[in-house]
């Protein structure tokens, strides 16, 4: 596995979901000063710098929950909520796009231009903000200084870590199914049409060359699809023409999204329920989780804050009957994981909760406006609890 493939995942995961909140956010009619915040807020948050600094460390993929969990924080970085219906929804439908385009993508090198598709929406959404937009400006240099220079190898490590990731998710969407992009069973459907991968030719032709090198015969074959030479190939730079459309926003028209479980989704589901043998890596799976989470500051609502809830769903009867319907071996269920004072158990967790406690300097910096979010928890008494999970 790649151990590049994270700061991808996250990101282009986090596209996805802003696609899908200002696409509800505007069906809602939510007031435009309230969808303003909620975006400024989650995006303010999702590229803290603190939080990128842990993201872009060589690491390996953390498991569909612990990223799950890190997703679910995200999504209430402001005054939005979220039920858990509509959260799995949400994560439903951003996993399943971004599993679309990993598959479509002409050739592996093309997951960086998704990724840039991404980043431009982003910062379309905040191009009145400077403050917000020179973080996620940070985070595209990075991205690329670290990926622009890997040699093709590396991009299709990338993307075979990218596909195991998502081998075992099925859920049907709505928008794809009446696309005829994906099956009744979940599955997507590749197309033997279009412009073939920059730097390859239209399959048709069989070239033969003599001892010296020489090209002594042509045959011609019947590729079996509609393929054409690509135009050009997309900009890599902080600014210029992606060409790939892959990774722009497919909500810009509003359309319905429903997502449905596929039969090999329930089946999958099932196993899970299986196995239950102890993962030895999960202790050192949360403390990952427990670094990334000291780097990723939410936003605590102030009493003057009006927080609202925002619907997946059409209507509150489907997202009852969605939370019914859904097998509880793909739910999400909430512990609390204690972390005491004397940090004996958990060092890592025990520090980081130590760096949410703020300091009367710290404090006077906040009100003059040097601190961007507030700290991830409060400080308790004897012990802070953090919500994580099930791994």
């Amino acid at each position: 596995m790649s151990l590049r493939t994270l700061p991808l995942l996250f990101i282009n995961l986090g596209g996805e979901m802003l696609y899908i909140l200002d696409q509800r956010l505007r069906a809602q009619n939510i007031p435009p000063d309230k969808a303003k915040k909620v975006m400024n807020d989650i995006i303010t948050t999702m590229f803290n710098k603190k939080f990128m600094e842990e993201l872009f460390k060589p690491q390996e993929l953390y498991s569909k929950k612990a990223l799950r969990t890190v997703f679910d924080r995200l999504a209430h970085a402001s005054i939005m909520r979220l039920n858990q219906a509509s959260m799995d929804k949400l994560y439903d439908l951003m996993t399943m796009a971004f599993k679309y385009q990993v598959l479509l993508c002409p050739r592996p090198k093309d997951i960086l231009l998704v990724t840039f598709n991404h980043m431009d929406a982003i910062k379309d959404f905040i191009r009145d903000s400077p403050s917000i937009l020179n973080q996620v400006d940070e985070t595209f240099r990075q991205l690329i200084d670290m990926y622009n220079c890997l040699p093709a190898g590396e991009f299709q490590l990338i993307r075979q870590t990218l596909l195991i990731f998502f081998q075992d998710m099925h859920i049907r969407v709505s928008i794809f199914l009446k696309d005829k992009v994906q099956n009744s069973n979940g599955r997507f459907v590749l197309p033997t049409s279009g412009p073939v991968p920059w730097g390859t030719e239209v399959p048709g032709l069989i070239r033969i060359f003599s001892f010296k090198g020489e090209e002594v015969k042509r045959v011609e074959f019947q590729n079996g699809g509609n393929y054409a030479s690509p135009l050009r190939e997309g900009s890599y730079d902080l600014f210029g023409d992606r060409v790939l459309k892959l990774g722009t926003n497919m909500y810009s028209v509003s359309r319905s999204v429903e997502t449905h479980m596929s039969g090999t989704l329930k089946s999958s589901a099932a196993h899970t329920k299986e196995n239950v043998v102890p993962n030895p890596l999960a202790k050192e799976e949360l403390n990952l989780l427990a670094q990334l989470l000291g780097g990723l500051e939410l936003k605590k609502p102030s009493t003057t804050d009006h927080s609202f809830r925002l619907n997946l769903f059409t209507n509150d009867e489907e997202e009852e009957q969605a939370a019914l319907t859904r097998p509880e071996e793909l739910s999400y269920k909430v512990i609390n994981i204690q972390a005491s004072e004397d940090g004996k158990e958990n060092k890592e967790l025990t520090r980081i909760m130590g760096s949410f406690v703020w300091t009367d300097t710290q404090l006077a910096e906040l009100s003059k406006g040097r601190y961007t979010s507030s700290s991830l928890m409060d400080e308790c008494e004897n012990s802070i609890y953090v919500h994580l999970y099930v791994f």
